[in-house]
């Protein structure tokens, strides 16, 4: 399995077309995804200062685009890019992710 950090809204949007694109689909050409182990990681990285979130668990053998592991940013850890759109069909769970006090997201499977 492999994670996306997103908003309610936008997993919303995305149910009445059956697919979910994020903004990095247009911007960087892929949807950036996460092991288990880097969601909170992430969510505490990118997404600062929200406290509303959802994570999608996206089995990726559901979905029709590629699934790459690799990193973009010149480090060595491996992440999950997805290369086109989700289908909502790949996605398995969809799991609460709210901050706590001191705006810290923390996310166990």
């Amino acid at each position: 399995m492999i994670y996306h950090i997103t908003t309610p809204a936008d997993w919303q949007a995305a149910q009445s077309s059956g697919q979910y694109q994020a903004a990095s689909l247009t911007s960087e050409g892929f949807i950036h995804c996460s092991l288990a182990e880097q969601v909170e990681r992430s969510a505490n990285l990118h997404f600062a200062g929200q406290r509303v979130l959802i994570v999608l668990e996206v089995d990726e053998q559901k979905t029709q685009s590629k699934v790459v592991y690799e990193n973009t940013s010149g480090g060595q850890e491996l992440f999950p890019h997805l290369y086109g759109p989700l289908e909502t069909a790949a996605v398995v769970r969809v799991l609460p992710l709210e901050s706590d006090a001191e705006g810290r997201f923390h996310f166990s499977v």
